[in-house]
């Protein structure tokens, strides 16, 4: 009965809508045949002011071409006749001799060609605007479903590079830890028994131990536990952290406090930016500083990655521009804008700004 009554209620309130909707049109059209009829009998007087002899038969064209432009074909084929009747009693009014009916036939047999020329216009433009809107739909849609396939694919991608940011910092890093700490009692064993063999066991153990830093490190690159935990800010100062071990270069985070995000589709694509940006610049610019600062204006989050490098070309190559590529898509697919330039005379400066919707007022230095 619920259901009934509902279904009930969304017919009857399409019932009254086509009502209205026929009311309105109904008054519109009864308001332009008024105004055209108005303008037949305006032009039919000042036909008969200038006389017989003159005759305004053009002018006839305006009132014809109102109703059959915004009314139909019947309505503008009615305002002829009725224009060709004003003239004649125009020119019976001014005095003329004999009426002239082939005159008046040839008057409306232009009128009536007129009308229907304007009409099929009229008919071609609305079929052309419908299929103008048709298609802009069919590309809006298009556009709708790449925009969500595209964060589809971002989300897989991220959750595997994810599992195996896991996999290697839980499965391989505490394989390589167990393999350590079994090398390193093999060495004390050896050393108890002053075995010749005890340098080649500790230089065993610092090759796992550097085996185990690098799988530290290859980890915090493709999944970073602090950006779920503690949010972005921590994210990139671990980031700054990880940049500075593995490139030897002093690279520092700027921003106090936590970043009032509440997607973290935003705060991942953010994070992967500034990854990509610093480990470009640390591998191919040859920097001694890289900064990465975030900061808020209003409800504005600007990241923004400044190295003090070679700097960046001024014409770019595409074929090498993957990472400039890939950090674009990444911000086109959570609203914001990428942009790359020189910083100076010496350096590159990489900025993503992006809203961050229901800022909640927090602070950051800039």
């Amino acid at each position: 009965m619920p259901t009934e009554s509902v279904l009930s209620r969304t017919k009857f309130d399409r019932i009254m809508a086509d009502l209205r909707r026929t009311r309105i049109l109904r008054v519109s059209r009864t308001a332009l045949i008024v105004t055209c009829l108005c303008i037949v009998g305006i032009v039919g007087y000042i036909d008969y002011l200038t006389g017989y002899e003159r005759p305004l038969l053009l002018f006839y064209l305006v009132p014809i071409s109102l109703a059959t432009w915004f009314g139909s074909l019947q309505i503008g084929l009615g305002m002829a006749v009725v224009s060709v009747a004003a003239s004649m009693l125009s020119d019976l009014a001014a005095g003329i001799p004999t009426l002239g009916f082939w005159n008046a036939g040839m008057a409306f047999a232009s009128y009536a060609l007129f009308a229907g020329v304007l009409g099929k216009l009229r008919t071609l433009i609305g079929e052309l605007d419908r299929r103008v809107q048709e298609r802009t739909a069919a590309l809006q849609r298009e556009v709708a479903e790449r925009r969500r396939l595209d964060q589809e694919i971002a989300q897989v991608a991220d959750r595997e590079r994810r599992r195996l940011g896991q996999d290697l910092h839980d499965r391989l890093g505490q394989h390589l830890t167990g393999t350590a700490l079994a090398a390193q009692v093999l060495k004390e064993k050896l050393a108890a028994k002053s075995a010749p063999e005890v340098t080649e066991a500790e230089k065993l153990v610092h090759y796992v131990e550097e085996g185990i830093d690098l799988t530290r490190n290859l980890a915090r690159g493709f999944f970073s536990p602090e950006l779920e935990a503690d949010g972005l800010s921590v994210a990139l100062e671990g980031l700054a952290e990880n940049i500075s071990e593995r490139f030897a270069v002093n690279c520092i985070f700027h921003g106090e406090g936590l970043i009032p995000m509440r997607d973290s589709e935003v705060a991942t694509q953010l994070y992967r930016i500034a990854q990509e940006a610093a480990t470009n610049a640390a591998k191919h610019a040859a920097p001694e500083q890289i900064d990465i600062r975030i900061s808020i204006d209003d409800s504005e989050l600007t990241l923004a990655i400044t190295d003090d490098g070679v700097g960046f070309p001024d014409t770019p190559s595409e074929s090498k521009g993957l990472g400039l590529r890939l950090m674009r898509h990444g911000a086109a697919l959570i609203g914001g804008t990428f942009k790359v330039r020189r910083n100076g005379q010496r350096g590159t400066i990489a900025t993503c700004k992006v809203t961050i919707p229901n800022y909640n007022g927090l602070s950051f230095p800039r």
